[in-house]
Parts: C-alpha cells; sequence; structure tokens
C-alpha cells in the first residue's frame, strides 16, 4: 500500500481547550457521524492556555457554519462584543490610537478612502480620520449593537470577547451531540509505523489504545504529535517579536463593559485587558531579557481596575510556527502549530483558518503529499503576513524610555515589512498580497497611530473640485455621525439578548 493509499476516515484529535473543539465542531458539522468518526482525546489534568478570550470578525464565519445562534454564544460563554482594539501609550507615552474593525468612510473612483482623508489633513489640516468610522466612534461612546437602521455601509463590524474555557464547553456539547466521541485520558506513547512514519496509533497511561487515520494535534506547546513524535522543527521569531513570556489574572469587573480590547504598553512589553460580562481578563506580554517575571506579577497586579479573583499565571512561549503544519497523517492545530502572541487577537482565527484549508483539501480516501504541501505552503503564508502586522506595532514606536523600546524601534525588520512601510511613507500605498488578514483599513489604522505618515496619497484623491470634494466629506462624516446615536449602550444591549431587560 502506497501512502497516498491510506485512508482518513478516522479522525483523533489530540487535546481540548478552544482548538480541539473547534476541530471537533467543525469535523462533526460538515461531514456527520455518518461520513466520519471524530474522537477527541483530552485531560482535565491538563490545563489549557485558556487567554484566547478576545476575536476579530472573520469568527461569525465559523459560527454561521456551524449553525451557532449568537444569543446561544452570549449567554453560555459571558460574551461582550469588540468593535476593535485601543492602542495606548504604544507610538509615545500619552498617546492612543484605535484599530476598529471597519472601513473609514467610503471608497470612491477605485480607491481606498483613506487617500480621500489624506488629503484632507494634507491640505485642510484634519487630524481625526476616527470621525469617519462608526466603530471607532461608537466604541468611544460605549455603543454596540443591531438595529433597524442597518445597512451593508453602516453595519457594525463586531466580533466577541468570551470566556475561552465556556466557549470550549459550549463547543463540547454542541460536537458531542453530533456524535463526537471524548475520551478522557492521557497519551503516554505514540506509536508510528516502520513504512511511511505516519502516526498509527496512541497508548494512554490506562493502555487504553486509540487507533485513527487522521490525527489532529491539538497538544498546545507541547506538540505531542507534530513536534515530540514526528520531529517537525520550529521557526522562532523571536528576534522580532521578543515578547516570550506573559502573566495573566482575572479581576472583578468595576464597571459595565466597553465593547473593545484595550492594549496598553509597558516597560518590557505591553498588558491586554479584555471585558466579559462577569469579570475582566488581564494579562502583561513581556520579555523576560528585560524584567524578571515576578515583577511583571507584580507590574501586573498594581495596573488592574478591580481586585483579582485569582492567582497570576505565568506562560511561556516562543513566537513563530512549526515549519510544516501538516506532516505524514498529522495535522496540527493553535498553540500545537505556531504562537503569534495576541495582540491583534488572532490565535482563534488562525485554528479557523486553518480547519477551513484542512477542509477544502480534505484527503478524499487517502493523504496526498502534494495536499499536505498546499496546506503548508499557504499556513506559513499567512503566519508571516500576520507576523509582518504585528511587528509593525513595536517598530514604529518612538519610545526611547526603556531597554525594551529601545531595541524595537532600532531592531532590522523583515525585507517584506520593510516594503510595506516605504511604500505607505513615500507613496501612501498600501501594498496587499495573497493570504493578508489584515488589510488596508487596519494596516493604515495602525501605521497613522503609531506615527508613520506617509509623504504623498493616490493622485485619482485629488480628481475633485476643492469644494465638491468637501462637500463629499461632510457627507460622508454626517452619514456616519447620524448612525452613531441609534446604537444602544453596549451593556444594554447584551442584557437585551440575555432577556434581562
Amino acid at each position: 500500500m502506497s501512502e497516498s493509499d491510506k485512508t482518513s476516515r478516522r479522525v483523533i484529535i489530540v487535546g481540548g481547550g478552544t482548538a480541539g473543539w473547534m476541530a471537533a465542531a467543525c469535523l462533526s458539522k460538515v461531514f456527520g457521524p455518518q461520513n466520519l468518526t471524530v474522537t477527541l482525546v483530552e485531560s482535565a489534568e491538563i490545563g489549557t492556555v485558556g487567554v484566547g478570550e478576545a476575536t476579530i470578525p472573520m469568527i461569525n464565519m465559523f459560527n454561521m457554519i456551524l449553525g451557532i445562534d449568537e444569543i446561544d454564544l452570549v449567554k453560555e460563554t459571558e460574551a461582550t462584543f469588540k468593535l476593535g482594539i485601543e492602542f495606548v501609550d504604544w507610538a509615545q507615552l500619552g498617546q492612543r490610537y484605535f484599530h476598529p474593525f471597519g472601513n473609514y468612510g467610503v471608497n470612491m473612483e477605485g480607491i481606498n478612502f483613506f487617500h480621500y482623508w489624506l488629503r484632507l489633513a494634507k491640505h485642510e489640516g484634519a487630524r481625526e480620520y476616527g470621525q469617519f468610522n462608526l466603530e471607532t466612534l461608537a466604541a468611544s461612546q460605549g455603543r454596540c449593537g443591531a438595529t433597524a437602521d442597518d445597512t451593508p455601509q453602516l453595519k457594525l463590524n463586531k466580533a466577541y470577547h468570551f470566556d475561552a474555557r465556556l466557549y470550549a464547553l459550549f463547543l463540547r456539547k454542541y460536537s458531542e451531540a453530533r456524535g463526537v466521541h471524548r475520551i478522557e485520558g492521557k497519551v503516554c506513547q505514540v506509536e508510528l509505523d516502520s513504512e511511511y512514519g505516519h502516526v498509527r496509533h496512541l497508548v494512554l497511561e490506562d493502555n487504553c489504545v486509540i487507533t485513527g487515520d487522521l490525527f489532529i494535534d491539538c497538544s498546545g506547546f507541547s506538540g505531542l504529535l507534530i513536534g515530540k513524535a514526528l520531529g517537525v522543527p520550529y521557526v522562532d521569531w523571536s528576534h522580532w517579536l521578543p515578547c516570550n513570556r506573559a502573566v495573566a489574572v482575572a479581576c472583578e469587573a468595576v464597571e459595565p463593559p466597553v465593547p473593545y480590547t484595550r492594549s496598553t504598553a509597558r516597560e518590557a512589553g505591553w498588558q491586554w485587558r479584555i471585558p466579559l460580562q462577569h469579570r475582566t481578563g488581564n494579562g502583561y506580554v513581556f520579555c523576560d531579557a528585560f524584567l524578571q517575571e515576578d515583577r511583571a506579577a507584580e507590574h501586573l497586579l498594581s495596573h488592574l481596575d478591580g481586585a483579582p479573583i485569582a492567582e497570576p499565571r505565568l506562560l511561556k512561549f516562543t513566537t513563530g510556527h512549526r515549519s510544516r503544519m501538516w506532516e505524514k497523517n498529522v495535522v496540527s492545530l493553535g498553540l500545537a502549530s505556531g504562537f503569534l502572541e495576541p495582540l491583534e487577537s488572532t490565535s482563534i482565527y488562525l485554528v479557523q483558518s486553518a480547519l477551513a484549508r484542512l477542509m477544502a483539501l480534505f484527503p478524499a480516501g487517502d493523504v496526498n503529499p502534494n495536499i499536505r504541501a498546499k496546506f503548508n505552503d499557504d499556513m506559513n503564508s499567512e503566519y508571516e503576513r500576520i507576523r509582518d502586522f504585528l511587528i509593525a506595532h513595536y517598530k514604529l514606536t518612538k519610545r526611547d524610555d526603556s531597554p525594551f523600546w529601545n531595541q524595537c524601534r532600532t531592531m532590522d525588520v523583515p525585507d517584506s515589512l520593510t516594503a510595506r512601510l516605504d511604500a505607505f511613507e513615500k507613496e501612501g500605498i498600501l501594498l496587499e498580497y495573497p493570504f493578508d488578514l489584515f488589510k488596508e483599513t487596519s494596516w493604515f489604522a495602525v501605521l497613522v497611530g503609531q506615527g508613520l505618515f506617509p509623504k504623498s496619497y493616490h493622485p485619482l484623491a485629488d480628481a475633485l473640485p476643492r469644494d465638491a470634494f468637501l462637500r463629499r466629506m461632510t457627507q460622508v462624516r454626517s452619514m456616519v455621525l447620524k448612525r452613531l446615536p441609534t446604537l444602544p449602550p453596549h451593556a444594554q444591549y447584551i442584557a437585551q439578548i440575555k432577556g434581562t431587560q
């Protein structure tokens, strides 16, 4: 039997948590138990990282495919809504900016609206580009929701904050209702076949043997299958993204939840703040070469809104990814495949993206090396594009108040990022490539927010005479401002969904 003759009708998922149960839910929904047997092995003794509590709007597509109702999600996971990320003290101390999920204004004459704003800024002295974005304004006023006035141009683009543990439990119930079999146990041995090096079966601590055709590694940083058993090397990006530790703790909620994540730059990294219905998630992502672990915990505890409800938990990581995320008959997801720090809330998205590609390339009764190569090439490219976006946050800082920020500001960056920054600074052009998760609006928000203001803009933005141009810009701004007061307060919208108001 050749390698490409191996069947893939029995799928074994190793590890639960968010990644494992996302995989189980997706496979059980798309294929159904009559076409695919899905078994998930997890141990209650092995904790999950559980800090992936903020998402981006692509999760709405995942929920739609699964048929998950937003009302159920909000009720079951203590979810709140998210319109973007506020960055505090990143460009300079005392400065802040907002990276929204929605577009600025309305694209005109085939070019992005931000070129028209650049014209307005250069010749009319404008500075508040956030006035042309509904998500930015709604976040600043604590508003979020759907109304009868929703239109494609003025519909809020939103994602969620939720309790990652509750989200995994929610997906577990969903998956088990669709035939996924869960086995409680800890994998102690991985047996490979001698001919092709595929995973043949797993042996649990109780000597239970689990045989499968396709294995999905969701075992976290340990990479039990992809790393330890198959030996796929890890590509280390810590020279560009030096943070390698995070200390996390939840605290009491002391105010109504705001509809955005906050990222505050600190001495040796940054602090996240994620408001849920029942608590607030907090964490300090830092580099241990510049700050000791105990000091990081002290700093985090001193910057909480409310009283901590647990002891701070330390996480150790290396930013990067497996050089091949699909090796032999093992597909790695989540932390087993790689880790890009949660600065732009991409962890859950990367699981979703890998699952979408796996569904599209799922072996029709075999495991084809060419399919694996396509999957790996696409996922590697996506990781690289997100990597560059994250690096830009650090590289473009003007802070010189600590050794950490001095290193970030002066470090060399990938050529791919240098090309983007150069094109934007000189021409106002944002280069887009295949596998770009973050489009022009996101790059514009972060680059300008970090203080990189282009010297020019697209010449088509000058096509309109000044009076007509100013009228149109006023109309666009008025359209956004008119929509704003129709949106309910965020907490009120959540209460309506839960039926408590």
